[in-house]
Order: structure tokens, then sequence, then C-alpha cells
């Protein structure tokens, strides 16, 4: 996306307002760009890149960092079984290839990155223990991927093996075995060489940054890596000036990359730390600037809705993450550059997506969800967008995690069941929402914000906007939907249905009230709230929700139908707690 500068902030009584375009042509990499990487990849497989790789054999690491993330005991206990689950899928160790075409893309990447061994360390305590059952598995990938596959020693999966392996050193180095020692210390140093090439190459995104985290890391802890460190370094600092953004939001639109970001600066952190230096200067202000940003998408219990593709994210993750980078950060309220923004009062809480859709070549499998919002009430969930699928520990249906992406599945109005930005046959996003204008206020009265987007201008010749209000108390919630005639329309015209759906959040019972114009809410805590719309008439259907874990919920969403009159329509609703 390309930003507005953000109204003045030494005026207090200036409205915060922004402008969020999505970059002109957005289709995500260029032909030249798909095949220049192909033929990378073909020099990589040469006699010539192998050449590239010789040179000294370290005798030794010299320090192993502390991983920042607890690994999943579940999943260790697995591993001695003699099992490596991951994604849905079970490989046998006992036997194991690890390049069987059985296995599936998601089980590969995960198992050529070696992030099991955070698993395996979790499950077995004692170093000499885990050792018996790692070693055997390295030993086997090895003699497999001991040279270049173009999986296996993809830069970013490479990035990340160089990261698991520094930090689990005493699972796969303490073998007495000489000659296996040797090998696996040059395995690593080959691996820095290849990505001494191959990490710069890539487009900004997260596997660049895993492909720099890992080289940052071997810079340090391999003998003689000084300047790598620094190469390393510098590509860091200005990759995440184009990832992150100076309101904490992430250029993927995709809470989940935040929090992923974010728990990998700590490990690339704690590479400087265990070898005796302070974690480069760019690390530490994006740390500064992800936890803010992560904090004001939490809602009431602690949580992160799916944004974007991610899957809701846990709260006690969310809490490491900021007591590891900064814990005592403000929370981010309004989104100029990231699109998100935050009203809160009392014990209620609105998070809006404000924002156009992600740049496609930056982050894929972005959501049609522009305008849509989650709302709390203390440790409830009120209302809800129905999920995503990144960061699941096991896939959902292919037909179930298309339809996560759609506008439908969102608390957002949707004009005729139609996507406000289109989803390709091959998941890209396509034509729709260019443009998102966003202005907020506060005063006494309360927190309001205005927004529009530009995604039914094309195909119906109409803006889409949303008015939110949350009143001191945080009881009083109001919003309006209106459509309005775009003059520069070159789509159809004429009556149109459309639908603003509000996805209720898990165990939230709704009851329609006797004159069909809303509905009574009964949260899990017991709380009631009121809802009534103005505009449209109301219906109670059936939604689903997909929690942290990958349960699919089912729940009940509101449904405002209505249709347009001369390109317009106008529906006033409103969410009022019972009591205090």
């Amino acid at each position: 996306m390309s930003r507005t500068p953000p109204a003045d902030e030494d005026d207090p009584g200036e409205p915060e307002a922004g402008r969020l375009v999505r970059v002109a042509g957005d289709r995500g990499l260029s032909l030249s760009e798909r095949v220049g990487a192909r033929v990378q990849r073909a020099v990589y497989a040469t006699p010539l890149h192998r050449m590239r790789l010789r040179g000294r054999y370290p005798l030794k690491l010299l320090a192993v960092p502390a991983d920042p993330v607890p690994g999943d005991p579940h999943i260790g206990e697995r591993i001695t079984a003699g099992r490596l689950v991951h994604a849905g899928h079970t490989a046998m160790t006992r036997g194991l290839d690890f390049a069987a075409a059985t296995h599936p893309a998601a089980w590969r990447e995960w198992a050529d990155s070696w992030a099991w061994l955070r698993d395996l360390a979790a499950a077995v305590p004692d170093r000499a223990s885990a050792a018996r059952l790692a070693e055997p598995l390295t030993v086997r990938w090895l003699d497999r991927f001991g040279e270049f596959d173009a999986v296996a020693w993809r830069a970013d999966i490479t990035g990340a093996r160089l990261l698991f392996a520094c930090a689990y050193a005493p699972l796969i180095l303490s073998s007495a075995d000489h000659v296996y020692r040797s090998t696996m210390l040059n395995a690593l140093a080959r691996w820095a060489r290849h990505l001494d090439r191959a990490a710069f190459k890539l487009p900004d995104g997260m596997a660049k940054a895993w492909a720099l985290t890992g080289l940052y890391a071997a810079g340090l802890l391999i003998p003689g890596g000084e300047a790598r460190a620094e190469a390393a370094a510098k590509g860091l600092g200005v990759l995440l000036d184009a990832l992150v953004y100076p309101d904490g939001g992430i250029a993927t639109r995709a809470a989940i990359d935040a929090a992923d970001l974010a728990e990998l600066l700590l490990f690339a952190g704690a590479g400087a730390i265990a070898a005796g230096h302070r974690p480069p200067l760019a690390l530490t202000d994006a740390l500064a600037r992800l936890v803010p940003g992560l904090k004001g998408l939490v809602l009431g219990d602690g949580r992160i809705g799916a944004w974007q593709g991610g899957a809701v994210i846990d709260a006690t993750r969310i809490d490491r993450i900021v007591r590891a980078a900064a814990p005592q950060s403000a929370t981010a309220r309004g989104g100029r550059w990231s699109g998100y923004h935050r009203l809160a009062a009392g014990k209620t809480v609105l998070v809006i997506d404000a924002g156009p859709p992600p740049v496609a070549r930056i982050g894929g499998g972005g959501h049609a969800s522009t305008l849509a919002f989650e709302m709390s009430d203390g440790p409830d969930r009120v209302i809800v967008n129905c999920g995503g699928e990144r960061g699941l520990a096991a896939p959902l249906p292919a037909e179930l995690a298309n339809g996560l992406r759609t506008t439908a599945a969102h608390s957002t109005l949707i004009v005729a069941d139609t996507n406000s930005t289109q989803i390709r046959p091959d998941g890209a996003l396509a034509r729709g929402v260019e443009e998102v204008l966003a202005r907020r206020q506060e005063s006494e009265e309360g927190q309001w914000l205005e927004a529009s987007h530009d995604g039914y201008v094309r195909r119906f010749g109409m803006t889409a906007q949303r008015r939110l209000f949350i009143s001191p108390s945080g009881t009083d919630v109001r919003g309006e939907d209106r459509l309005e005639p775009a003059g520069r329309a070159l789509g159809r015209r004429g009556a149109q249905p459309f639908d603003i759906r509000f996805h209720l959040g898990p165990r939230v019972e709704a009851t329609p009230t006797a004159d069909g114009a809303g509905a009574l809410l009964k949260l899990p805590s017991g709380k009631v709230w009121a809802f009534k719309a103005v505009g449209g008439s109301v219906s109670i259907e059936p939604s689903l929700w997909i929690d942290a874990g990958g349960t699919i919920e089912r729940t009940q969403q509101l449904v405002v139908h209505g249709e347009t009159a001369k390109g317009a329509a106008q529906v006033a609703w409103s969410f009022k707690r019972a009591g205090k």
C-alpha cells in the first residue's frame, strides 16, 4: 500500500485521518521475477555453485542462543514414539525418506527447517536422551540433502534450519563421532554460504526475514562470520523498514505474520546476546513498533482475531511476546498506516479493518474483509470474523479455507453476495478495493470512526461507507452502513441486494425481538446486549467460528437484508448492553 501523511499530530483538535491506497497494478511477482527465480534455482544445482559452497571447516560454534519460543511437548512426545507429525500428516521416523512424494508441502517445509528440534527439546529435557533421538534424524536428512534441493535448500527454510540447528546444537552436536560432528558443522557453514547469495535475492516478505535472520545467526555463531553478520544485519534493517509500519502494523496485514516476525526478531536477538553483542538497533526498533500494533488488535479475551489469512492468536502467545519484547509499551489505537483501528471504552473493544487488501508480492492468502470489525465485552467475543487457516496445527478442508477468505465470512457489508475484492481461482486477490479513506474522532461524547472503500465502484457503481461509534461507558455501540452512487462508475446500475453480516462469537445466543427489527444477545458471561437495525430486515442464520486450536464451532449470525434504490442505501444499527 501507499500511504498519505497522517493528520497533523501537533494539533489535538485535528481528527485522525488517513488514505490507504493499494499499489496500482499489484499482481504479485512479475513474469521476469518468476523466471529469474527459476533460473537462479537452476544455477544453485550446478557444480559452480557447489564450488562456491566450499570453505574452511568450522571446529565449533561460538555460542548457543536461547530459543524464545517454547516447543510443543505433545509433538515432541510423538517424535519419541517414532512419528513426525505436522499439518495433519504423520511420517514414521524409522526408514524415513524426507523427500517422499507423499509428504505434503507444509510438512516438508516444517521437517526441512528442523523446527521439530524445538518440540523434541520441550518433551525430552534431558539433553543426552534428546540427542539420541535427534541425531539419527539429522544424519538421515544430511544423507538425503547434502547437496542443493529446491525445497530443502530454499532460502527461508535454510535460514530457519540454521537458527534451530544453532539453538539446539547440544541435541545434534553432542556425539563422540568426530566424523559426524565435522559433517554437521560443515553443513552449517555451507548453508550459510548458500544464503550469502540466496537470501538477498528474495522479494521483501516473511520468507526473506527468515533467510536473513538465519544468515545473521550464522555470522554471529560460526567462526569468521563477522562480515556475514554485518551484511545480514544491514539487509534486515532495510527489510524491516519495508515490512513494519510506524504504527506497528505489518505490510502483509496479517496479525499472524506480525507475531511470527516478533518471535523471529527475538530469536535473532538471542543469537546476538549469546555471542556477546547487542542486538542491532533495527531489530529492537522493529520490535518496539510491532508490540503496540499487536496489542492494538487484542480483544477482551486477550486473543487476536483472524485477520488476512491468519488464524486466531492465543493470549499466551501474545503475552509471551509482549513480556519478552516491550512489556511497558503502549497500545496502538489508530492504524493510519496499517489500516487497523481500535475503539475501546469501559469493557468494550472494537477492532476494525479499514485498509485495502495486502500487497500480493509481500503476502498471499489475503481476505476480502475491508471494513469488517470484531467486538468484545470483557472476555466475551460478541462480534467476530469466521476465521483463518495460517497458524493452525492442521490444515482446514480446502473449500472451508477458501470460504473464510470471502467478504461473507466477515462482519461487514456485502453487495449482491459479491466479494469486495475478487479472489481469483488461483487464490490471488484481483480487482476490488483500491482505496480506503478513514477518519476518527474522539470527544467527551465518545469515539467515532468513519471509513469508506471503492470495492464496488467498478462492478455496481457504488461506494461503501461505514460509521462506528462507541460511548464513553462502552455500553452503547452504534453503526451506520451506506451505499452511495459513484460518479465515475463503470459498472452496472439499478437495484442490488445487499447484506450486512454480524457473525456472533462462540456461545452467544441470539433471540429475535417481537418487532423483527433486532435481536437479544446473551453472552457466555450472562450479559445481554440488544441489537436493532433500521433500514433493512433482520434474520438470524447459522455461522461458524474457528478458534486458535482449529476447532470449528457452530455459531449464529445476524444478517440485515436490504436493496439499493437508485444506487444508494442506508442502514443504521446499534448494540446496547442491558444493565451495567
